[in-house]
């Protein structure tokens, strides 16, 4: 436990070994102070942290220096040694823990040709590219041989084209190395992750195999981190209504939900499976563009449509929207 002056971060986090474990929430929610008290970069105010067995930290009296802990922690900033080669940046790790120069660097060598850069041992950080530098940066993490990797948000500073070289290195890379990701982007943790914590002012209000909790949020901050729309409302009739807005659901599991008359559930479904023309009456509140169309915002329903579908809608239009039962999902409402 960690004490901060807006709430506490109080996180009861087990990764088995070789496991990857993705983070993700709002800014502010906790997860780089997760991070840092693993790092042992911010001490504990209360509780434990072990590793393989080990305790590394146990409040007031145990705290073993970052160094020591077998943890390695990547940024978004690679943080790379200016005025070493990539090869001698990837050696640091294990020349610090004592391993002969030439063994090392040999050792390094093969580190960088596995993160996708043979040959470039002689250049430095100025001579590589953002995305060269967090590649090296990786390879000097795994090179010193950690026995768990921490990852904070290493590839929100990189171009989209990049991250996606990147996050497929380190899918690679980190297969069997004991991880904890943390993350804004859905496509890292579902690329990445095993399993998905939703943490909220220092809490888990979530956590499960990445697909289950993407597809399933509990609460709205999980809904959009996993880009859907989230309603709350209640069961009725065995489907779900809030207003005048009624929807039913071809799931088993959902349909088992709703068949508790008066039950608080959620429903979520995607904007994009939002159609315009028939359904239930809406008023448009504002158009908002979006790379792939618009998304019509309504006092009803969020409806991601075409830019040819929304060209003749404007605020205080009356539209009518439905969703496909094969579209939405009811889950329990937190």
């Amino acid at each position: 436990m960690v004490r901060r002056r807006e709430f506490v971060v109080d996180i009861d986090l087990d990764v088995a070994p070789g496991e990857t474990v993705a983070v993700m929430g709002r800014s502010g929610a906790g997860k780089s102070t997760l991070l840092d008290a693993l790092a042992g970069l911010t001490p504990l105010d209360d509780g434990v942290i072990s590793l393989d067995g080990r305790v590394l930290d146990r409040a007031p009296r145990v705290r073993t220096a970052p160094m020591q802990r077998g943890v390695v922690l990547l940024g978004q900033q690679a943080r790379l040694f200016p005025h070493l080669s990539a090869r001698e940046n990837a050696a640091f790790g294990p020349r610090a823990a004592g391993v002969p120069a030439s063994v090392a660097r040999s050792a390094a060598d093969e580190w960088l040709a596995r993160v996708g850069l043979p040959g470039t041992g002689d250049r430095r950080p100025a001579q590589l590219s953002g995305g060269e530098q967090q590649r090296v940066a990786v390879a000097r993490a795994l090179a010193a041989q950690p026995r768990v990797v921490l990852l904070d948000e290493p590839l929100v500073a990189l171009d989209a084209v990049t991250a996606s070289e990147i996050r497929s290195m380190l899918r690679e890379r980190l297969a069997g190395v004991t991880t904890v990701a943390v993350t804004h982007d859905a496509v890292d943790a579902a690329a990445l992750a095993d399993r998905l914590l939703i943490l909220e002012r220092g809490r888990v209000t979530q956590a499960g195999p990445v697909r289950d909790v993407l597809s399933s949020p509990v609460t709205e901050v999980a809904a959009k981190i996993a880009g859907l729309e989230r309603i709350v409302g209640e069961a009725s009739d065995g489907g779900w209504v809030c207003g005048r807005l009624r929807l039913e659901s071809a799931d088993a599991a959902s349909r088992a939900l709703a068949a508790e008359d008066g039950r608080a559930l959620s429903a979520v479904f995607r904007a994009v499976d939002v159609r315009l023309g028939q359904g239930v009456r809406a008023t448009v509140s504002y158009l908002e563009p979006t790379p792939a169309g618009v998304r019509v915002v309504t006092d009803v329903a969020v409806a991601e449509v075409s830019p040819g579908e929304a060209a003749p809608l404007r605020a205080g239009d009356v539209v009518h929207l439905s969703v496909s039962p094969d579209r939405v999902r009811f889950v329990a409402a937190s």
